[in-house]
């Protein structure tokens, strides 16, 4: 996926920003999230005791999550204990990013039980993250495709990939919680949303493929989760997080999330995919596609009667053909209603939903881009969709409903464009669209009733 950022930013130096983002990436631009803190405290003791670091720290130097220095600091440290002490010392003060890194290394060298017993931590914690640092660049971004052939993917130097990114990191999220008196004007004709949790949210994330299909690295794709998870923390929804599963993985997954039982006690529900696409499917890690179809019969009213009349959102950061929008110039400043070929492609997707609707009501979904186009991926700040998505929940929620947030984040996706001089990828554009079978209005009500 590629990102393209506002386009009023005079392009800097090279080197300057070189070096900016070198001291973005050294200093970091907030600290661990304090629920990964706590994760880590809670599992000190076996972690201490169980980690196997000599091929660990050569992933988190890869990672940039330690320095050279750091790691001979660690090794001059006598007996594995001690070491490991060391390490976890460290951690929490390696910036928003260390944690997750930390996670997939344990993956990558085998270690696979601590990262489930960190992760399990994770999901039981129940407080809110507090607000992240918003102290990026606006100006610059680097266009990468979302999933598409090969051939089709953006291949750049580190020194040229440094030049067009600037930022590190999620954007700061500080939910406006709903006043009361906005609470008590709505919610009598809107879904029901009182309960605490307000629902089960899952966050699956592949970043790192395998297969025949040779699909890329979803560089950035770290920075979506990481503000996902933090967003719907922040509207009060219990958070399950999946990384980097295969397309039956998935399958069975989502279907197990959709069948818990806590469903039964809460209002409603969140389900954010992100991944390679195609026109109709997300892409596994093994380069297989599981449909989109299959992912909504698992929620729908026969198969998920836990659900039954209560809103289900669905975001779905992927994209959905080969084709990079070019975009077109407006005429005389004025604004056009979108295209045919995009008229087409919604109407087609409402009739498909109003076929449905006897099994599959109260939902909603949004997507990133148009059915045949591709979405643009920033690899330091993320996706262009849920950039917008974080910021316009964030802001919105407090007075707006879903369906409304979803077309303030289509205006802020139609105004962005990207920056990749001398690339196909430059000047591109891109347009969000959702659709939707929900049968009130749906606001989240952050922070009401008050704790």
């Amino acid at each position: 996926m590629a990102t393209p950022i506002a386009r009023s930013r005079p392009a800097l130096p090279l080197k300057g920003l070189i070096t900016a983002d070198r001291g973005c990436r050294v200093l970091g631009v907030c600290g661990m999230h304090p629920d990964h803190q706590e994760a880590l405290k809670k599992n000190r003791v076996v972690l201490a005791k169980q980690l196997l670091l000599s091929e660990l720290l050569e992933h988190l130097l890869e990672k940039d999550i330690i320095t050279l220095e750091m790691r001979e600091h660690i090794q001059a440290k006598v007996g594995s204990f001690s070491q490991n002490v060391e390490l976890l010392n460290l951690l929490p003060k390696r910036g928003p990013q260390a944690f997750d890194a930390f996670c997939m290394a344990l993956r990558e060298t085998k270690q696979g039980h601590l990262e489930d017993l960190l992760l399990s931590t994770l999901s039981g914690l129940q407080h809110v993250l507090p607000p992240l640092s918003r102290d990026y660049d606006l100006g610059l971004s680097l266009p990468v495709s979302e999933s598409c052939p090969p051939h089709k993917q953006l291949r750049l130097s580190a020194a040229v990939e440094h030049s067009l990114d600037n930022g590190d990191g999620p954007p700061c999220l500080q939910v406006k919680p709903c006043t009361p008196e906005f609470y008590q004007a709505h919610s009598q004709l809107a879904y029901r949303l009182k309960s605490r949790p307000r629902g089960l949210a899952l966050v699956l994330s592949n970043v790192h493929f395998t297969g025949e299909k040779d699909l890329e690295f979803r560089s950035g794709g770290d920075v979506d989760h990481s503000t996902l998870v933090a967003l719907f923390k922040l509207l009060g929804y219990q958070v399950h997080v999946l990384l980097d599963q295969t397309a039956q993985e998935m399958q069975e997954k989502l279907q197990n999330f959709a069948q818990m039982p806590t469903h039964r006690v809460t209002d409603s529900c969140i389900v954010a995919l992100l991944s390679h696409g195609v026109e109709g499917g997300i892409y596994g890690v093994d380069g297989k596609v599981l449909q989109l179809q299959e992912v909504f019969r698992l929620f729908d009213n026969a198969n998920c009667p836990s659900l039954q009349n209560k809103p289900k959102m669905f975001f779905i950061q992927a994209c959905r053909g080969d084709e990079t929008d070019r975009g077109v110039d407006q005429q005389d400043g004025k604004s056009h209603a979108q295209a045919p070929g995009c008229e087409e492609s919604d109407a087609g997707q409402q009739e498909l939903l109003k076929m449905r609707l006897p099994t599959r009501s109260d939902m909603i979904c949004g997507y990133a881009c148009l059915r045949g186009t591709a979405a643009m991926r920033n690899t330091k700040r993320g996706s262009w969709y849920i950039e917008a998505l974080a910021q316009v929940f964030s802001e919105r929620a407090c007075d707006t409903h879903v369906a409304d947030m979803l077309v303030k984040v289509n205006g802020l996706i139609k105004e962005r464009e990207g920056y990749a001089p001398g690339t196909e990828f430059h000047r591109c554009k891109e347009m969000s669209e959702y659709c939707s079978t929900l049968c009130r209005h749906l606001y989240l009500f952050p922070g009401h009733p008050p704790v």
